[in-house]
């Protein structure tokens, strides 16, 4: 369900253009996770005058109000994407950063009968698995490796 202009008031945020733009570029990108400078080069390509501290600054407030949640993968590298109420995992190349989400009953049930054993409680996890996917330059760059 896209966020609406109420749902930014809600959260304590005007209504600006730069957040609009942002917002409607995390909602609507073919790739679900997108980092600060993919958001800032996507409004440059578009003509739009948002500089790159606004973008961080406007990432940040929308990570702060539960829009969005940021994920903090290997080789310092962060990217965003809209909250979602299902849970999912991630792969991530190495190479190319390119991440994708999935989900897998069995990995789930595993976490959980982990955590029994041991005495936890489970209230979240995050599961990114790291490799090269199947793109030719990332299998040339782990042939290299």
């Amino acid at each position: 369900m896209p966020i609406t202009n109420q749902d930014l008031r809600k959260a304590g945020l005007k209504v600006t253009l730069p957040r609009i733009k942002i917002l409607e570029l995390l909602e609507n990108s073919k790739q679900h996770h997108l980092s600060a400078e993919d958001i800032y080069k996507t409004l440059l390509e578009q003509g739009e005058d948002v500089g790159l501290a606004t973008v961080y600054r406007v990432l940040t407030q929308f990570e702060a109000a539960g829009i969005i949640q940021r994920h903090h993968f290997e080789n310092n590298h962060s990217v965003f994407e809209i909250m979602q109420e299902d849970h999912h995992d991630h792969l991530v190349c190495q190479h190319c950063n390119k991440v994708v989400e999935f989900t897998n009953n069995v990995i789930e049930k595993e976490q959980h009968s982990v955590a029994d054993q041991y005495g936890f409680t489970l209230t979240g996890h995050s599961l990114n698995l790291y490799g090269y996917c199947d793109e030719s330059e990332c299998q040339e760059a782990l042939k290299k490796k």
